[in-house]
């Protein structure tokens, strides 16, 4: 019988088998490195990423093994963001998943190399990968455009200045910062199995994953305001102490309310027309709007 918190349960302890098996063999000199490396990227956490793409590969009928480098390297990708937004010149957060942050746990200077490093692997393992064929090779250019400045990174560029200035304060540069810094990691995982399976239906992946990313940074910008440390495992109310540019600060937080469920709504609508499986995606979509951690 399907249940949601099963699947995601194995996805996740599928995951780990394979990502505890990366670790097991990262052997740096001097060890802390390694230790930093390995600290970050076994910090827990949801896997929401790896566990978006094994969904979405089982939904495209691909096998594990195909995504599984994918999934490591986009995980190792998001650990390395991390571990840099939480500097002291970034965000400046002493905690991520309730254990100190790397900086907090190795000093500045390591964390740094730290995110280098984890950088330098996400890569390293996308050019293995492109040695099994063209595929491999278009999965690995479209990571790194998610990624790179003119994914992740730009959107992370766009929230620090938007931080420290109060010009174009509007929906457009708050939707620029969600696709972004948030929703371009979040529409990998969706978009590299629908690559790898030859861009079938690849209009209604992009779609939906897109709808996905900015649904989860609206209710990561709810939970600064309602959530706990607790659960969160970070600091709370740190978006309005930095005027961060968020759906809250735009809309207050019943108007961001209303846009979560609104943009729940529109995913589920485009999920409608996908063909496969799509159970678990679709109350995915749920645990995300109702998501306190």
């Amino acid at each position: 019988m399907y249940d949601f918190n099963l699947f995601y349960e194995n996805y996740v302890n599928e995951f780990e088998t394979y990502v505890k098996k990366y670790t097991d063999g990262l052997q740096t000199r001097p060890n802390v490195l390694g230790e930093s490396m390995r600290y970050s990227l076994l910090n827990g956490g949801k896997r929401v990423r790896p566990v978006l793409m094994l969904a979405c590969a089982d939904v495209l009928q691909l096998p594990k093994d195909s995504v599984l480098p994918f999934a490591l390297a986009l995980e190792i990708l998001h650990t390395y963001s991390l571990v840099h937004d939480d500097l002291p010149a970034m965000d400046n957060d002493d905690f991520r998943r309730g254990k100190p942050s790397c900086h907090k746990q190795f000093g500045e200077a390591n964390a740094i190399l730290a995110g280098d490093g984890l950088l330098n692997e996400a890569y390293a393992i996308c050019f293995k990968e492109c040695f099994k064929g063209e595929r491999q090779i278009l999965a690995s250019v479209y990571l790194n455009e998610c990624a790179g400045i003119y994914g992740m990174i730009a959107g992370q560029s766009a929230d620090l200045y938007h931080s420290d200035n109060e010009t174009d304060v509007s929906e457009e540069e708050l939707l620029y910062i969600y696709e972004h810094k948030t929703g371009k990691l979040l529409l990998a995982p969706i978009i590299i199995p629908c690559i790898l399976n030859s861009n079938k239906s690849f209009v209604a992946w992009e779609e939906f994953g897109k709808l996905l990313g900015t649904l989860f940074q609206m209710t990561d910008d709810i939970l600064d305001v309602v959530g706990s440390f607790e659960k969160l495992g970070k600091s709370i109310g740190k978006d309005a102490n930095e005027n961060k540019l968020t759906c809250i600060k735009l809309y207050g937080l019943e108007g961001a309310k209303i846009r979560a469920d609104m943009c729940a709504k529109d995913c589920r609508a485009v999920l409608e027309g996908i063909d496969g499986d799509t159970q678990f995606l679709s109350d995915f979509i749920d645990y995300l709007l109702n998501r306190s951690k």
